[in-house]
């Protein structure tokens, strides 16, 4: 049985959607909608589906059983919730909006209409991601001390100036945090655990006509005794590999990007060297850092993948409405406690 999907939006990371999609048996891109009627077609023309200037007539047609949102962040409500009325599966670009009143939304309205709703960490599927977190499962960290996250990217003043929404607090729902951290943020939130209390500074230093930060501190206290920081920006030029570190009682690994650089425990196994030496080298692109483009899309066609098996066997997707909705809690209360200047507690 072959699933139909329909793409909200036709920018730079629905391309990414369409090139998963192309991979995976039993899934076909059927057709498109953009605000945008010729950005649309272009779309259309170039992965073979059906353009639609309007997201109603999308909606209505019986080839498309899934959306995915690819509009700006604090765009994704909208067209979720007339996804969920139509009766369609939704898949939701991270973040999954920009508050958690907004979150909530969704969530509630795809429970509703009982479809099942996603968000795209495509981080989490990455082999190396998976290592670390059978790590902290089994026990091998002993007890966790630190759970960093580092995110050090650069982008030009173009980049900000090229849409109307980018460094917005309406559509863009935050700066270097919101927007290009969110992935080491949910990592690190899978890895660790829940947040209990941040602290937080953010400041922007490096770009003009822009609402949000462009540089991030915030200091953590998990729900398990272990404390953290988050460090993120859009102001480290040339841009530098994602980084997260964990560290326990009994071990400490390190994961830049998709490479596990380092990998020591007190319980050393016979596995353990072999698995140094295959996880270095798999990151095959520039993850971000610099460009916004250098990125793959094997890990949304995993996400994808699970996704059409959560729809046959009846159950959530990996990465369900929830799971989409953490990161954005943790960010606004990085927010607040930075607009505050105050210790913030999360439930």
């Amino acid at each position: 049985m072959t699933i139909g999907f329909g793409v909200i939006g036709c920018g730079m990371i629905a391309r990414f959607h369409a090139q998963a999609l192309a991979e995976i048996e039993g899934a076909e891109l059927v057709a498109c909608h953009s605000r945008n009627p010729e950005s649309a077609q272009k779309f259309a023309d170039q992965f073979g589906c059906t353009a639609y200037e309007q997201l109603e007539a999308m909606l209505a047609d019986a080839r498309v059983q899934v959306v995915t949102i690819c509009t700006p962040s604090g765009a994704h409500l909208e067209p979720c919730l007339a996804a969920a009325q139509a009766g369609k599966h939704v898949i939701v670009e991270k973040p999954l909006e920009v508050t958690v009143d907004r979150c909530d939304q969704m969530i509630q309205a795809c429970e509703q209409a009982g479809v099942q709703l996603a968000t795209i960490f495509p981080s989490r599927f990455h082999e190396s991601s998976q290592a670390m977190k059978r790590a902290v499962e089994a026990g091998r960290f002993g007890k966790l001390a630190l759970g960093d996250a580092y995110v050090k990217w650069y982008r030009t003043q173009e980049y900000y100036d090229s849409g109307a929404w980018r460094g917005t607090w309406q559509l863009d729902g935050g700066g270097a945090l919101m927007n290009q951290a969110i992935h080491s943020v949910d990592l690190l939130l899978w890895l660790m655990g829940s947040v209990q209390e941040v602290m937080a500074h953010t400041a922007t230093v490096a770009h003009e006509r822009i609402e949000v930060e462009d540089v991030a501190t915030a200091s953590l206290r998990f729900a398990n005794g272990a404390l953290g920081v988050i460090e993120a920006t859009t102001a480290a030029y040339p841009g530098s590999l994602k980084k997260i570190e964990l560290s326990g009682s009994h071990g400490t690994a390190i994961l830049e990007e998709e490479d596990i650089i380092k990998w020591e425990f007190a319980n050393e196994t016979a596995e353990d060297e072999a698995f140094r030496k295959a996880m270095i080298g798999k990151t095959k692109t520039g993850g971000g850092a610099a460009d916004p483009a250098a990125i793959g899309h094997h890990g949304h066609a995993a996400l994808f993948r699970d996704f059409l098996a959560a729809l046959q066997e009846g159950r959530p997707p990996l990465i369900d409405g929830y799971e989409g909705r953490r990161s954005v809690e943790l960010i606004c209360a990085v927010y607040q406690s930075a607009q505050s200047g105050q210790k913030v507690r999360l439930a």
